[in-house]
């Protein structure tokens, strides 16, 4: 018997809401398959089992936002034996005295508390009871969940104003609803709240550039051999099935980080752990603003027809809705492309936790030593933004060179 949980999408993201359960009390599932969607502050994600099981029970209602982490389901072998949960709330009964993932008092989880919210140290607050009026500063101390005090916070809410209807008369994410006029709605239709997302992609590169010594390492790539090779071969291809020179840099780059696998992987706690198979991310620009790095599971080990098809299924799937939570954090290296953008030369920074980000620029004919002359040939700017707590520039200079050759060779990709 297991839980499944709130999951997260990294260390900025500590609220996600459930959309949809995809199946119900008694289904069987299976590893990998879609049980729930869940809208986070950049899309709605389908949210896969990693399991195979029997669904006993489900914990939270849908359109309820709780935090990372919460219980949402219990999964197990079917006989119902195992650690209660919590009931789903059925439409017309009593909701529970807070709302799912909500904790309040002692169980709660710390916060840096406010001025407003620290008790004077003559006036001790016990953290499950709000202190009788007595005149002091310490009675005006509001006690309400992490989750309604983070809404508060984004909507900007003054919590005295609100009764509570959790223990206590505490406030809690219900009390909050019809009171935030600070923070837009998620549109519908699979869309996501641009404030958010752009305040979810700040924290995430901030963290990435105070964390993180980058280093930057740049090279010009010589196209001809991968621009002839390429127009031979959708020449015997029908309009569909032709490929771009983005499938060509993909799996060049996979190939090289399976041989580098100093640059492919995940930085933690404990240091640098290389990842046992390349999921190549692809940075893909969100119509509205925004952008989502999706990853290509095995990038290295699939064809270049079908690293093309599955390129354009998760484009089309990040723009209009239905990516998978495993394509979101899975990702073990990124590629950002701004070529189509006009952009000759483009500078990652790194998506923690991983250390590496591969930067593509526009493709454009230029003048190059060829032999004793000069030739006018196809070429790309191609840069490397990499940790350098966990290689140097030395090994940086490798990989690029990697995938230069690799592009020089494209019937072998």
């Amino acid at each position: 018997m297991s839980e499944f949980t709130m999951p997260s999408l990294g260390a900025d993201m500590d609220v996600g809401k459930l959309v949809q359960w995809k199946v119900k009390v008694g289904d069987r599932v299976t590893r990998g398959q879609v049980i729930a969607a869940v809208e986070t502050s950049k899309a709605v994600l389908d949210v896969e089992v990693f399991e195979d099981g029997v669904v006993e029970a489900l914990y939270v209602g849908e359109g309820t936002e709780v935090d990372v982490g919460t219980p949402l389901a219990r999964i197990g072998d079917g006989s119902g034996k195992g650690r209660p949960g919590p009931e789903t709330p059925s439409p017309g009964t009593t909701k529970p005295a807070t709302e799912p993932g909500e904790t309040i008092g002692a169980h709660a989880r710390p916060e840096k508390a406010s001025k407003e919210d620290r008790p004077l140290p003559s006036q001790p607050v016990s953290a499950g009871s709000v202190p009788a009026d007595n005149g002091g500063h310490a009675a005006e101390r509001i006690l309400a969940s992490p989750a309604a005090r983070r809404r508060a916070r984004e909507a900007g809410v003054d919590l005295s104003g609100i009764r509570g209807s959790g223990p206590d008369r505490a406030v809690v994410l219900r009390d909050l609803q019809g009171t935030t006029p600070g923070r837009r709605p998620a549109p519908a239709g699979g869309g996501f709240d641009r404030e958010q997302m752009r305040a979810t992609i700040a924290a995430a590169m901030t963290r990435s550039k105070r964390e993180i010594p980058h280093y930057y390492l740049a090279t010009m790539v010589d196209l001809h051999a991968a621009e002839a090779w390429l127009a031979d071969y959708n020449q015997h291809q029908p309009p569909e099935k032709r490929l771009l020179l983005a499938a060509l840099f993909m799996k060049a780059t996979a190939m090289a980080l399976a041989r580098y696998p100093e640059l492919n992987g995940h930085y933690g706690e404990a240091g640098f752990a290389a990842a046992p198979q390349v999921n190549l991310g692809m940075a893909v620009h969100l119509r509205g603003g925004g952008l989502v790095a999706p990853a290509i599971s095995d990038t290295d080990k699939l064809s270049l027809p079908e690293l093309m098809q599955r390129f354009q299924d998760l484009v089309r799937r990040a723009r209009g809705g239905g990516l998978r939570l495993s394509e979101i954090t899975g990702g073990t290296a990124t590629l950002t492309a701004l070529g189509d953008r006009g952009v000759d030369t483009v500078y990652g920074v790194i998506y923690p936790p991983q250390v590496a980000m591969i930067g593509i620029g526009r493709a454009r004919r230029r003048p190059l030593a060829v032999g004793d002359g000069v030739a006018v040939r196809l070429a790309v700017d191609l840069t490397l933004a990499a940790d350098h707590r966990v290689c140097d520039g030395h090994l940086g200079a490798l990989f690029l060179n990697e995938i230069e050759q690799r592009l020089q060779q494209p019937e072998a990709l």
